[in-house]
C-alpha cells in the first residue's frame, strides 16, 4: 500500500536522513517532562553593585538541573540530589530573606577562543541557515550565481584549505581594516575533519586577490547574494585573525545554609570576534553564553539579598532538527556529500512526497515518514543503517579513485 502510493521513493541517502529525523521525533515522544524548583536571587555589594545568582545547594545537598533527570521517566538519576517542591522553594525563600550572606569563593579562569575555518559547502549551508534563515537550496542558488559571476571560488567543496594568495589577501585586509593587533602572528592553516572529505578545491572564499570589500558590491549584487558574500568575506578574513581572549568568573555566595552561584564571562580582547561571530543551533544556550560582567568582589565580602524568587523549571525534550543541524549530523556520520545536502533536504521536504514538513525552521516528520521508516527498519534494516550508508560512500569513493 505504501509503495503503491505516488512519490514514496526517497533514495538511498534521503531515506537515512528521514530516519534521523524520525528517530529524533521518537525521542521527543518518549520524553517525560520533569519539574523542579530553585531560587533566583539578586545580591547587592557594599558599593551598591548587583549580580544575579542561582541556588546551587541547601545544607550541602546539591540542587538538580535539567541534565540530572532521566528523559524516559522524568525521575532523578541521582536520588541524593535535593529536588525542591514549590512549597519547599517558597519556604526556603522566606527563611533566607532574614539571613546574612557573604562571598565564600571567587574563581577567575582565562581562556581563548579561536576562529573557525573558512567555509566548506556544508558549513556555509549551516551558517546561512542559522544567521540568514536561508534554506540549503536558497544558499546554493545564491552561491552558484556568485561563483558564475566571479565573486567567490567554487562552492562545492569539503576543503578548509586556502591558497597562499588567499591567506595573504586575508591577512592584508586584517591589517588595513582592523589593525596589526588583530592579526594572528603566523598564517593559520586549517585541516578538515570531515569523514570522506573530498578536497579537490579550496575553501569557499571571495574570488581573486585582493578581496573586494562587501560594501563596494552592494549595488552590483542581489540581496541574497550580497548577504551571502558578506558572510563568506567575514568568515575568510576572520580565519586569519588573532584569538579572542576571554575570562570566566564564578562567585560562590553562602548564607542561611544555602549556596548560590553567580557566573559571568567577559571579553578581554576581541580578536577575530571584531569581524565574525559564529551562529548557534541553540538560541537559548547562545543567550546564556553572552558576555555578562560581574562586580569585583573578594572572599568574605558581605552581600545583601535584594530579591529571592522561587523559580520553576521544566525539562525539555531534545530539539527538532533544523536544516543546519541535520546537515551537520549527516556530515558527522559520513553520509552524503557537500554537493548533495541541498538536494537531500529538498527531496525529503518535497510536499508531493509528504515525508517532512517545516514548522518555522524545525523539520517535523509526517505519519508517512514514521510508517515508511518503520517498514524499512523491520524489513530492509541494512539499507537505512547509518554505518552501512557511510561505508557505501567509502566504497563508491574507492571506485572513483581506481582503488
Amino acid at each position: 500500500m505504501l509503495f503503491r502510493s505516488k512519490g514514496t521513493s526517497a533514495g538511498r541517502v534521503q531515506s537515512v536522513a528521514v530516519r534521523v529525523i524520525v528517530q529524533r521525533e521518537r525521542e521527543r515522544i518518549a520524553f517525560v517532562n520533569a519539574t523542579y524548583w530553585d531560587l533566583e536571587a539578586v545580591f547587592k555589594t557594599a558599593d551598591g553593585e548587583t549580580m544575579a545568582a542561582t541556588l546551587n545547594a541547601v545544607e550541602g545537598k546539591k540542587i538538580p538541573s535539567g541534565k540530572d533527570f532521566d528523559s524516559t521517566n522524568g525521575k532523578l538519576k541521582n536520588p541524593e540530589l535535593l529536588q525542591l517542591s514549590e512549597k519547599q522553594a517558597n519556604e526556603l525563600a522566606e527563611k533566607l530573606r532574614s539571613s546574612d550572606f557573604k562571598v565564600t569563593a571567587v574563581e577567575v579562569k582565562p581562556f581563548t577562543e579561536r576562529p573557525r575555518p573558512p567555509f566548506t559547502t556544508s558549513t556555509l549551508q549551516q551558517e546561512a541557515n542559522r544567521k540568514l534563515g536561508f534554506t540549503a537550496q536558497r544558499t546554493m542558488g545564491a552561491a552558484q550565481r556568485l561563483y558564475e559571476n566571479g565573486y567567490i571560488t567554487y562552492m562545492r567543496t569539503d576543503s578548509t584549505t586556502l591558497s597562499n594568495e588567499a591567506v595573504g589577501a586575508a591577512r592584508n585586509l586584517v591589517r588595513s581594516e582592523y589593525g596589526e593587533n588583530f592579526l594572528h602572528p603566523t598564517p593559520r592553516v586549517y585541516k578538515g575533519k570531515v569523514k570522506n572529505a573530498q578536497e579537490a578545491h579550496e575553501a569557499i572564499r571571495p574570488a581573486g586577490t585582493p578581496f573586494r570589500l562587501p560594501e563596494t558590491l552592494r549595488g552590483e549584487l542581489e540581496r541574497d547574494q550580497f548577504r551571502l558574500f558578506d558572510l563568506i568575506w567575514k568568515r575568510t578574513v576572520a580565519c586569519q585573525m588573532a584569538d579572542a581572549k576571554k575570562q570566566r568568573m564564578s562567585i560562590t555566595i553562602e548564607g542561611g545554609g544555602a549556596t548560590f552561584t553567580a557566573s559571568g564571562t567577559s571579553i578581554v580582547f576581541e580578536g577575530f570576534l571584531r569581524a565574525y561571530v559564529e551562529g548557534s543551533d541553540d538560541p537559548e544556550a547562545e543567550l546564556a553564553n553572552r558576555d555578562k560582567l560581574l562586580p569585583q568582589v573578594n572572599q568574605e565580602d558581605p552581600l545583601s539579598a535584594e530579591t529571592l524568587d522561587p523559580k520553576s523549571h521544566t525539562t525539555q525534550p531534545p530539539a527538532r532538527f533544523t536544516e543546519a543541524s541535520l546537515t551537520r549530523t549527516l556530515e558527522e556520520k559520513g553520509i552524503g556529500r557537500p554537493s548533495t545536502y541541498a538536494s537531500i533536504i529538498g527531496t525529503i521536504t518535497d510536499e508531493r512526497r509528504n515525508y517532512i514538513v517545516k514548522k518555522g525552521s524545525a523539520l517535523v516528520p509526517t505519519w508517512r515518514a514514521f510508517s515508511v521508516t518503520r517498514l524499512m527498519e523491520e524489513h530492509f534494516g541494512t539499507l537505512v543503517d547509518y554505518e552501512f550508508t557511510a561505508e557505501l560512500e567509502d566504497f563508491l569513493d574507492s571506485i572513483s579513485r581506481n582503488e
